[in-house]
Protein backbone atom coordinates (compact mmCIF):
# COMPACT_ATOMS: atom_id res chain seq x y z
CA UNK A 1 0.00 0.00 0.00
CA UNK A 2 1.50 3.11 -1.02
CA UNK A 3 2.17 5.55 2.02
CA UNK A 4 1.04 9.00 2.62
CA UNK A 5 2.66 12.73 3.25
CA UNK A 6 1.21 13.88 6.03
CA UNK A 7 2.35 18.25 6.34
CA UNK A 8 1.29 20.35 8.75
CA UNK A 9 1.71 23.94 7.29
CA UNK A 10 3.00 27.53 8.17
CA UNK A 11 6.78 26.68 9.24
CA UNK A 12 8.99 28.76 7.79
CA UNK A 13 12.59 26.46 6.60
CA UNK A 14 16.13 27.10 7.26
CA UNK A 15 19.22 25.12 7.04
CA UNK A 16 21.20 23.79 4.80
CA UNK A 17 20.27 20.78 2.39
CA UNK A 18 22.47 18.58 -0.11
CA UNK A 19 21.06 18.12 -3.38
CA UNK A 20 21.50 14.63 -4.87
CA UNK A 21 22.67 13.52 -8.19
CA UNK A 22 20.36 14.31 -11.15
CA UNK A 23 17.65 11.99 -12.32
CA UNK A 24 17.77 12.76 -15.36
CA UNK A 25 21.44 12.45 -15.73
CA UNK A 26 22.60 9.28 -13.94
CA UNK A 27 19.63 7.13 -15.89
CA UNK A 28 21.30 7.98 -18.75
CA UNK A 29 24.96 7.81 -17.98
CA UNK A 30 24.06 3.80 -16.97
CA UNK A 31 22.57 3.18 -20.83
CA UNK A 32 25.49 5.13 -22.13
CA UNK A 33 27.39 2.74 -20.28
CA UNK A 34 25.97 -0.44 -22.33
CA UNK A 35 28.39 0.80 -24.97
CA UNK A 36 30.95 -0.95 -23.63
CA UNK A 37 32.17 -4.20 -22.27
CA UNK A 38 34.33 -2.25 -20.16
CA UNK A 39 33.83 -1.18 -16.43
CA UNK A 40 32.38 2.33 -15.98
CA UNK A 41 32.13 4.46 -12.32
CA UNK A 42 29.46 6.88 -12.33
CA UNK A 43 29.52 8.85 -9.19
CA UNK A 44 26.76 10.92 -7.24
CA UNK A 45 23.97 8.80 -8.34
CA UNK A 46 20.64 9.60 -6.09
CA UNK A 47 18.66 6.71 -4.57
CA UNK A 48 15.56 7.11 -6.27
CA UNK A 49 13.11 4.45 -7.72
CA UNK A 50 14.13 5.61 -11.68
CA UNK A 51 17.50 4.52 -10.70
CA UNK A 52 16.46 0.85 -9.57
CA UNK A 53 14.39 0.99 -12.61
CA UNK A 54 16.70 1.68 -15.32
CA UNK A 55 19.42 -0.99 -12.89
CA UNK A 56 17.00 -3.66 -13.61
CA UNK A 57 16.67 -3.53 -17.08
CA UNK A 58 21.05 -3.08 -17.04
CA UNK A 59 20.57 -6.09 -15.01
CA UNK A 60 18.16 -7.99 -17.41
CA UNK A 61 20.53 -6.99 -20.50
CA UNK A 62 23.27 -8.72 -18.56
CA UNK A 63 25.30 -5.79 -16.85
CA UNK A 64 26.46 -6.25 -13.52
CA UNK A 65 25.54 -2.95 -11.45
CA UNK A 66 26.65 -2.76 -8.12
CA UNK A 67 25.84 1.01 -6.15
CA UNK A 68 27.75 1.59 -2.60
CA UNK A 69 26.30 3.48 0.18
CA UNK A 70 28.60 6.73 -0.56
CA UNK A 71 26.71 6.81 -4.36
CA UNK A 72 29.13 5.03 -6.59
CA UNK A 73 28.00 2.87 -9.33
CA UNK A 74 30.15 0.39 -10.79
CA UNK A 75 28.24 -0.66 -14.08
CA UNK A 76 29.87 -3.61 -16.55
CA UNK A 77 28.40 -5.40 -19.50
CA UNK A 78 30.85 -7.72 -20.73
CA UNK A 79 28.12 -9.69 -22.65
CA UNK A 80 24.86 -8.84 -23.46
CA UNK A 81 22.59 -11.66 -22.56
CA UNK A 82 19.50 -10.65 -23.46
CA UNK A 83 18.80 -7.63 -25.67
CA UNK A 84 15.15 -8.68 -25.84
CA UNK A 85 13.86 -6.94 -22.58
CA UNK A 86 9.90 -6.70 -23.59
CA UNK A 87 8.89 -5.33 -19.99
CA UNK A 88 10.16 -4.06 -16.27
CA UNK A 89 8.21 -4.24 -12.98
CA UNK A 90 7.83 -0.39 -13.52
CA UNK A 91 7.81 2.17 -16.14
CA UNK A 92 9.70 4.69 -17.21
CA UNK A 93 11.06 6.63 -20.01
CA UNK A 94 14.75 5.38 -20.21
CA UNK A 95 14.28 1.80 -22.14
CA UNK A 96 13.88 3.30 -25.31
CA UNK A 97 17.44 5.36 -24.74
CA UNK A 98 18.92 1.44 -25.09
CA UNK A 99 17.77 0.59 -28.35
CA UNK A 100 20.75 2.11 -29.82
CA UNK A 101 23.27 0.25 -27.53
CA UNK A 102 21.78 -3.09 -28.19
CA UNK A 103 21.70 -2.60 -31.81
CA UNK A 104 25.36 -1.77 -31.57
CA UNK A 105 25.91 -4.86 -28.97
CA UNK A 106 23.85 -7.36 -30.72
CA UNK A 107 22.21 -6.15 -33.56
CA UNK A 108 18.60 -6.68 -32.37
CA UNK A 109 16.37 -4.88 -29.29
CA UNK A 110 13.38 -4.90 -27.63
CA UNK A 111 12.50 -2.52 -25.40
CA UNK A 112 9.30 -1.47 -23.19
CA UNK A 113 6.93 1.26 -24.44
CA UNK A 114 7.36 4.61 -22.67
CA UNK A 115 6.06 4.75 -19.18
CA UNK A 116 6.51 8.04 -16.64
CA UNK A 117 4.32 11.11 -15.88
CA UNK A 118 0.86 11.52 -17.59
CA UNK A 119 1.51 15.08 -18.29
CA UNK A 120 0.32 15.24 -22.04
CA UNK A 121 1.21 13.60 -25.42
CA UNK A 122 4.95 13.34 -25.23
CA UNK A 123 5.95 11.26 -28.61
CA UNK A 124 8.92 9.23 -29.51
CA UNK A 125 8.48 9.94 -33.43
CA UNK A 126 11.35 11.64 -33.36
CA UNK A 127 13.52 9.06 -31.60
CA UNK A 128 12.19 6.59 -33.75
CA UNK A 129 12.10 8.68 -37.03
CA UNK A 130 16.08 9.08 -36.39
CA UNK A 131 17.23 5.62 -35.78
CA UNK A 132 15.28 4.72 -38.97
CA UNK A 133 17.74 6.97 -40.65
CA UNK A 134 20.70 5.57 -39.33
CA UNK A 135 19.48 2.18 -40.30
CA UNK A 136 17.22 0.20 -38.18
CA UNK A 137 14.13 -1.36 -38.62
CA UNK A 138 11.66 -0.95 -35.65
CA UNK A 139 8.46 -2.19 -34.87
CA UNK A 140 5.85 -0.85 -32.40
CA UNK A 141 4.56 -3.87 -30.60
CA UNK A 142 2.15 -4.03 -28.21
CA UNK A 143 3.83 -3.80 -25.19
CA UNK A 144 7.32 -2.79 -26.38
CA UNK A 145 9.45 -1.79 -29.35
CA UNK A 146 11.38 -4.54 -31.29
CA UNK A 147 13.95 -3.22 -33.43
CA UNK A 148 16.97 -4.68 -35.78
CA UNK A 149 20.22 -3.19 -37.48
CA UNK A 150 23.06 -5.32 -39.54
CA UNK A 151 24.54 -2.09 -38.73
CA UNK A 152 23.90 1.88 -38.09
CA UNK A 153 25.10 4.69 -40.10
CA UNK A 154 25.51 8.36 -39.89
CA UNK A 155 22.77 10.97 -40.94
CA UNK A 156 22.10 14.39 -41.19
CA UNK A 157 19.18 14.65 -38.35
CA UNK A 158 17.13 18.30 -38.19
CA UNK A 159 14.72 18.05 -35.52
CA UNK A 160 11.91 20.20 -35.95
CA UNK A 161 12.13 20.85 -32.04
CA UNK A 162 15.08 20.45 -29.72
CA UNK A 163 14.15 17.27 -28.04
CA UNK A 164 15.90 16.09 -24.96
CA UNK A 165 15.18 12.37 -25.31
CA UNK A 166 15.69 12.17 -29.14
CA UNK A 167 18.96 13.99 -28.92
CA UNK A 168 20.23 11.60 -26.16
CA UNK A 169 19.01 8.62 -28.29
CA UNK A 170 21.07 9.88 -31.96
CA UNK A 171 24.19 10.47 -29.38
CA UNK A 172 24.02 6.72 -28.17
CA UNK A 173 23.41 5.52 -31.50
CA UNK A 174 25.70 7.92 -33.32
CA UNK A 175 29.25 7.42 -31.07
CA UNK A 176 29.32 3.70 -32.84
CA UNK A 177 27.26 4.08 -36.08
CA UNK A 178 29.57 4.10 -39.13
CA UNK A 179 30.52 7.80 -40.98
CA UNK A 180 29.01 11.15 -39.55
CA UNK A 181 25.92 12.16 -37.95
CA UNK A 182 25.38 15.72 -37.05
CA UNK A 183 22.59 16.69 -35.20
CA UNK A 184 20.70 20.51 -35.99
CA UNK A 185 18.32 22.12 -33.05
CA UNK A 186 19.72 19.41 -30.72
CA UNK A 187 18.48 19.68 -26.69
CA UNK A 188 21.49 21.21 -25.08
CA UNK A 189 20.98 20.85 -21.30
CA UNK A 190 23.63 20.42 -18.64
CA UNK A 191 21.97 17.17 -18.18
CA UNK A 192 22.95 16.35 -22.31
CA UNK A 193 26.32 18.02 -21.48
CA UNK A 194 27.00 15.42 -18.85
CA UNK A 195 26.35 12.35 -21.14
CA UNK A 196 28.29 14.00 -23.85
CA UNK A 197 31.04 14.37 -21.43
CA UNK A 198 31.05 10.42 -20.93
CA UNK A 199 31.14 9.70 -23.70
CA UNK A 200 34.07 11.60 -24.53
CA UNK A 201 35.52 9.95 -22.06
CA UNK A 202 34.65 6.32 -23.05
CA UNK A 203 36.45 7.52 -26.48
CA UNK A 204 33.82 8.94 -28.47
CA UNK A 205 34.47 11.60 -30.93
CA UNK A 206 31.75 14.19 -30.58
CA UNK A 207 32.03 18.06 -31.61
CA UNK A 208 29.05 19.64 -29.15
CA UNK A 209 28.49 23.50 -30.54
CA UNK A 210 25.61 25.05 -27.69
CA UNK A 211 25.26 28.29 -29.45
CA UNK A 212 24.44 26.89 -32.42
CA UNK A 213 22.59 23.67 -31.23
CA UNK A 214 24.69 21.57 -33.49
CA UNK A 215 26.11 17.71 -32.68
CA UNK A 216 28.78 16.17 -34.66
CA UNK A 217 29.55 12.70 -34.26
CA UNK A 218 32.08 10.80 -35.73
CA UNK A 219 31.83 7.25 -35.08
CA UNK A 220 34.76 5.32 -33.54
CA UNK A 221 34.50 1.16 -33.79
CA UNK A 222 34.90 0.65 -30.03
CA UNK A 223 34.19 2.16 -26.55
CA UNK A 224 35.62 1.99 -23.31
CA UNK A 225 35.06 2.47 -19.68
CA UNK A 226 35.03 5.81 -18.16
CA UNK A 227 34.56 7.38 -14.58
CA UNK A 228 32.03 9.97 -14.56
CA UNK A 229 30.00 12.30 -11.63
CA UNK A 230 26.67 12.90 -12.35
CA UNK A 231 25.79 16.33 -11.86
CA UNK A 232 23.56 18.13 -9.23
CA UNK A 233 19.89 17.88 -9.75
CA UNK A 234 18.01 20.90 -11.21
CA UNK A 235 14.88 20.22 -10.21
CA UNK A 236 16.15 19.55 -6.64
CA UNK A 237 17.93 22.61 -6.68
CA UNK A 238 14.45 25.10 -8.04
CA UNK A 239 11.95 23.28 -5.51
CA UNK A 240 14.08 23.81 -2.39
CA UNK A 241 14.76 27.20 -3.38
CA UNK A 242 10.88 27.91 -4.22
CA UNK A 243 10.38 26.25 -0.92
CA UNK A 244 12.10 28.66 1.00
CA UNK A 245 10.86 31.82 -0.84
CA UNK A 246 7.36 30.52 -0.60
CA UNK A 247 8.23 29.52 3.57
CA UNK A 248 9.28 32.93 3.92
CA UNK A 249 12.61 30.82 5.35
CA UNK A 250 16.72 30.70 4.36
CA UNK A 251 17.54 27.51 2.88
CA UNK A 252 21.89 27.31 1.60
CA UNK A 253 22.28 24.41 -0.92
CA UNK A 254 26.31 23.79 -0.81
CA UNK A 255 28.34 22.39 -3.89
CA UNK A 256 26.07 23.91 -6.62
CA UNK A 257 27.00 26.48 -9.58
CA UNK A 258 25.08 29.67 -11.05
CA UNK A 259 26.04 28.47 -14.69
CA UNK A 260 22.84 26.02 -15.31
CA UNK A 261 20.24 27.45 -13.41
CA UNK A 262 20.32 31.19 -15.31
CA UNK A 263 16.78 31.35 -15.87
CA UNK A 264 15.60 29.43 -12.16
CA UNK A 265 17.36 32.00 -10.36
CA UNK A 266 16.17 35.06 -13.05
CA UNK A 267 12.79 34.10 -11.80
CA UNK A 268 13.01 33.84 -8.41
CA UNK A 269 14.80 37.32 -8.37
CA UNK A 270 11.96 39.02 -10.73
CA UNK A 271 9.52 37.76 -7.71
CA UNK A 272 11.79 39.22 -5.70
CA UNK A 273 13.73 36.49 -3.55
CA UNK A 274 17.33 37.12 -2.24
CA UNK A 275 19.47 35.02 -3.72
CA UNK A 276 23.10 34.97 -2.42
CA UNK A 277 26.20 33.23 -3.87
CA UNK A 278 28.57 32.01 -1.45
CA UNK A 279 32.33 30.82 -1.09
CA UNK A 280 30.41 26.90 -0.89
CA UNK A 281 26.79 27.23 -2.76
CA UNK A 282 24.34 29.32 -3.04
CA UNK A 283 21.31 30.98 -0.47
CA UNK A 284 17.93 31.17 -1.23
CA UNK A 285 15.62 33.48 0.95
CA UNK A 286 12.50 35.88 0.42
CA UNK A 287 10.16 37.38 2.50
CA UNK A 288 6.60 38.93 1.05
CA UNK A 289 5.42 40.87 -0.73
CA UNK A 290 6.18 39.52 -3.61
CA UNK A 291 5.65 40.37 -7.35
CA UNK A 292 3.88 38.85 -9.87
CA UNK A 293 5.45 37.99 -13.00
CA UNK A 294 5.34 36.32 -16.88
CA UNK A 295 7.00 33.02 -17.64
CA UNK A 296 7.14 30.68 -20.43
CA UNK A 297 8.79 27.55 -20.08
CA UNK A 298 10.96 26.52 -22.92
CA UNK A 299 14.88 24.07 -24.03
CA UNK A 300 17.51 25.02 -21.88
CA UNK A 301 18.78 28.03 -21.50
CA UNK A 302 14.88 28.86 -20.98
CA UNK A 303 12.48 28.31 -18.27
CA UNK A 304 12.57 24.70 -17.82
CA UNK A 305 9.25 23.12 -17.91
CA UNK A 306 9.98 20.57 -14.79
CA UNK A 307 10.45 23.91 -13.15
CA UNK A 308 7.13 25.52 -13.39
CA UNK A 309 4.97 23.46 -11.04
CA UNK A 310 6.82 24.46 -7.74
CA UNK A 311 6.46 27.97 -9.48
CA UNK A 312 3.05 28.14 -9.62
CA UNK A 313 2.70 27.96 -5.75
CA UNK A 314 5.38 30.58 -5.48
CA UNK A 315 3.26 32.63 -7.28
CA UNK A 316 0.29 32.33 -6.19
CA UNK A 317 1.64 34.41 -3.22
CA UNK A 318 3.10 37.00 -5.16
CA UNK A 319 0.86 40.20 -5.49
CA UNK A 320 -0.85 40.78 -8.64
CA UNK A 321 -1.66 38.54 -11.88
CA UNK A 322 1.21 35.90 -12.82
CA UNK A 323 0.97 33.48 -16.17
CA UNK A 324 2.71 30.28 -17.13
CA UNK A 325 2.83 29.64 -20.91
CA UNK A 326 4.27 26.34 -21.01
CA UNK A 327 6.04 25.15 -24.16
CA UNK A 328 7.12 21.95 -23.97
CA UNK A 329 4.21 19.78 -22.65
CA UNK A 330 0.75 20.22 -23.92
CA UNK A 331 -1.03 18.78 -20.40
CA UNK A 332 1.02 19.84 -18.07
CA UNK A 333 -1.45 21.95 -15.71
CA UNK A 334 -3.77 19.32 -14.03
CA UNK A 335 -2.23 20.22 -10.04
CA UNK A 336 -3.53 23.57 -10.44
CA UNK A 337 -6.98 22.01 -10.11
CA UNK A 338 -5.56 20.71 -6.18
CA UNK A 339 -4.21 24.38 -5.81
CA UNK A 340 -7.65 25.90 -6.77
CA UNK A 341 -9.08 23.79 -3.97
CA UNK A 342 -7.13 24.93 -1.61
CA UNK A 343 -8.06 28.24 -2.31
CA UNK A 344 -5.57 29.43 -5.10
CA UNK A 345 -6.85 31.66 -8.16
CA UNK A 346 -5.84 30.31 -11.13
CA UNK A 347 -7.63 29.39 -15.09
CA UNK A 348 -6.20 27.34 -17.48
CA UNK A 349 -6.90 28.33 -21.09
CA UNK A 350 -5.49 28.14 -24.37
CA UNK A 351 -4.38 31.86 -24.95
CA UNK A 352 -0.65 32.40 -25.68
CA UNK A 353 1.44 35.04 -26.62
CA UNK A 354 1.62 36.63 -29.67
CA UNK A 355 4.36 35.08 -30.88
CA UNK A 356 4.19 31.14 -32.68
CA UNK A 357 3.64 28.85 -30.34
CA UNK A 358 3.50 25.38 -31.55
CA UNK A 359 -0.13 24.22 -29.08
CA UNK A 360 -1.69 28.09 -29.94
CA UNK A 361 -5.06 27.48 -29.97
CA UNK A 362 -5.01 23.97 -29.77
CA UNK A 363 -4.26 22.73 -25.42
CA UNK A 364 -5.14 24.26 -22.02
CA UNK A 365 -1.56 25.38 -21.76
CA UNK A 366 -1.27 28.63 -20.01
CA UNK A 367 -2.02 29.64 -16.45
CA UNK A 368 -3.26 32.78 -15.15
CA UNK A 369 -2.76 33.20 -11.52
CA UNK A 370 -3.89 35.62 -9.69
CA UNK A 371 -2.15 36.70 -5.97
CA UNK A 372 -2.24 36.34 -3.21
CA UNK A 373 -3.96 33.83 -1.75
CA UNK A 374 -4.29 32.32 1.43
CA UNK A 375 -4.08 28.26 1.14
CA UNK A 376 -5.44 25.85 3.21
CA UNK A 377 -5.04 22.10 3.56
CA UNK A 378 -6.68 19.46 1.64
CA UNK A 379 -6.45 15.87 1.09
CA UNK A 380 -4.45 15.90 -1.94
CA UNK A 381 -3.26 13.02 -4.74
CA UNK A 382 -0.13 13.13 -6.83
CA UNK A 383 -0.57 11.90 -10.82
CA UNK A 384 3.23 12.71 -11.74
CA UNK A 385 6.50 13.12 -10.07
CA UNK A 386 6.79 17.17 -10.41
CA UNK A 387 2.92 18.13 -9.68
CA UNK A 388 3.83 16.09 -6.67
CA UNK A 389 6.46 18.69 -5.69
CA UNK A 390 4.10 21.50 -5.80
CA UNK A 391 1.52 19.52 -3.81
CA UNK A 392 4.34 19.25 -1.15
CA UNK A 393 5.26 23.05 -1.17
CA UNK A 394 1.48 23.98 -1.19
CA UNK A 395 0.89 22.10 1.53
CA UNK A 396 3.80 23.79 3.82
CA UNK A 397 2.47 27.05 3.45
CA UNK A 398 -1.08 26.03 3.86
CA UNK A 399 -2.90 26.84 7.23
CA UNK A 400 -3.54 23.32 8.91
CA UNK A 401 -2.92 19.30 8.30
CA UNK A 402 -2.26 18.38 4.43
CA UNK A 403 -2.60 14.46 3.33
CA UNK A 404 -0.69 13.78 0.44
CA UNK A 405 -1.19 10.07 -0.97
CA UNK A 406 0.55 9.00 -4.73
CA UNK A 407 3.90 9.59 -3.03
CA UNK A 408 5.12 7.07 -5.09
CA UNK A 409 5.32 9.25 -8.06
CA UNK A 410 7.23 12.08 -5.94
CA UNK A 411 9.85 8.64 -4.81
CA UNK A 412 10.98 8.26 -8.98
CA UNK A 413 13.20 11.66 -8.45
CA UNK A 414 13.09 12.92 -4.95
CA UNK A 415 15.64 10.95 -2.75
CA UNK A 416 13.62 10.88 0.82
CA UNK A 417 11.95 14.28 0.60
CA UNK A 418 10.16 13.74 3.82
CA UNK A 419 13.44 13.53 6.05
CA UNK A 420 14.63 16.24 4.24
CA UNK A 421 12.55 18.63 4.65
CA UNK A 422 12.08 17.47 8.11
CA UNK A 423 15.85 18.31 8.11
CA UNK A 424 15.04 21.91 7.50
CA UNK A 425 12.23 22.33 9.98
CA UNK A 426 9.24 21.33 7.88
CA UNK A 427 6.43 19.46 10.20
CA UNK A 428 6.11 16.53 7.69
CA UNK A 429 5.86 12.57 8.61
CA UNK A 430 5.43 9.48 6.24
CA UNK A 431 2.92 7.32 7.30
Amino acid sequence: MDSNLIIQGGRKLSGTVEVRGSKNAATKLMIASLLSDEPSVIENVPFISDLDVTKELCEKIGSTVDISPDRICHITTREVKTPLVPELSRKNRIPILALGPLLHRKGIAEVPVLGGCPIGHRPVNLHIEALQKMGARIERRENSYYAEAKELHGEHVIFPFPSVGATENVLLAATLAHGTTIIENAAIEPEITNLVDMLVGMGADIAFNQVTRTVEIHGVSKLHGTTIRVMPDRNEIMSFAVAALATEGSIFIPRIEASYLGSCINALQRVGGKIDEEEQGIRFSGRRPYKAIDIETGPHPGFMTDWQQPMCVLLTQAEGKSSIHETVYDDRFGYTKDLVRMGARIEVDKTCPAKPCRFHGEYFHTAHIVGPASLHAAELVVTDLRAGMAHIIAALIASGESRITGIDHIDRGYEEIDMRLRGLGADIIRA
